[in-house]
């Protein structure tokens, strides 16, 4: 079983895409997507939801009125301002840090943990397919990102998948590290521009610390060949394969509108070439 996370140092650049179309390609394998803060595979492989499950990450201060004697000490302690002087507590200031149970002479305040999101297990045409939304403003998206990736492997070795395919987040943070470890390659998305070049740079040195084998494919390639040229030499310098260049054209807008993937929705140049960077990838 080989997972296989497809990245972008910036967003925007065409991974989901591309991922859609893996899926469409691959035989015996999972879904996943990981950009859970924005998650929007599901808009091209239309999942029917199986299983619906609740996330849970950190705590709010909850307070209990009917035992509190208003002596104000929370009010004071917090020094995130969540906690008002007629004894409110507002749940998008309160940080989770507790203080304000633990002081309180009374015992009125407890921490709750909080329904953070939803991860769920569906179906597709493709097979199945594993994803989640992170709540509003709700924070460790890179633990929801690691439940993803931890419940598309099990599906992967219990029914003897052959590849985990996973649409990562863009960036270099927490979610992107979750989304990294351990995956046998990490395909990176780029556009042949010089902040495109620069975001590639920097996921690489992320996958590189974590000894992640890298390739780099080149989306839209021919709007700036001179830029192309230069992402082709870097990577070259570096010994990265450059697994594919994809050429600009509307038909990509059409799929989208459509709701299918490339390779469902075009054929010609487009298709042929992202059916040999999957190959090149297996």
């Amino acid at each position: 079983m080989k997972q296989i996370v497809v990245i972008s140092g910036k967003g925007g650049t065409g991974k989901t895409v591309l991922t859609a179309s893996f899926a469409a390609l691959a035989k015996n394998k999972v879904m996943a997507d990981c950009d859970v803060d924005a998650a929007d595979l599901h808009l091209l492989l239309h999942p029917a939801v199986r299983e619906r499950h609740e996330f849970k990450s950190g705590k709010t201060a909850k307070l209990d009125k009917k035992i509190c004697n208003r002596c104000g000490k929370c009010v004071v302690a917090c020094r995130f301002g969540a906690i008002s002087d007629d004894m409110a507590i507002d749940p998008v200031s309160c940080e989770g840090c507790g203080l304000c149970s633990l002081i309180c002479p009374v015992s009125a305040i407890t921490m709750k943990e909080n329904i953070a999101g939803e991860w769920f297990i569906s179906d597709t045409r493709y097979g199945p397919f594993v994803h989640a939304k992170l709540g509003i403003a709700e924070e460790n998206s890179g633990k929801l990102v690691a439940k993803v990736r931890d419940v598309a492997k099990e599906i992967a070795e219990k029914e003897n998948l052959e590849h985990v395919i996973i649409d990562g987040p863009p960036g270099i943070g927490c979610p992107v590290i979750a989304s990294l470890s351990g995956v046998d390659c990490a395909l990176i998305v780029t556009e042949p521009t010089l902040s495109g070049l620069h975001d590639a740079k920097r996921v690489i040195e992320v996958a590189e610390h974590f000894k992640v084998p890298v390739k780099l494919v080149v989306n839209k390639y021919d709007l700036n060949n001179e830029m192309t040229r230069d992402i082709e030499n870097f990577c070259k310098n570096k010994g990265i394969v450059v697994a594919g260049k994809i050429g600009f054209d509307k038909a990509i807008v059409g799929s989208m509108v459509a709701g299918k993937t490339i390779v469902e929705h075009s054929g010609g140049r487009l298709k042929e070439e992202i059916v040999k960077i999957w190959e090149g990838l297996k």
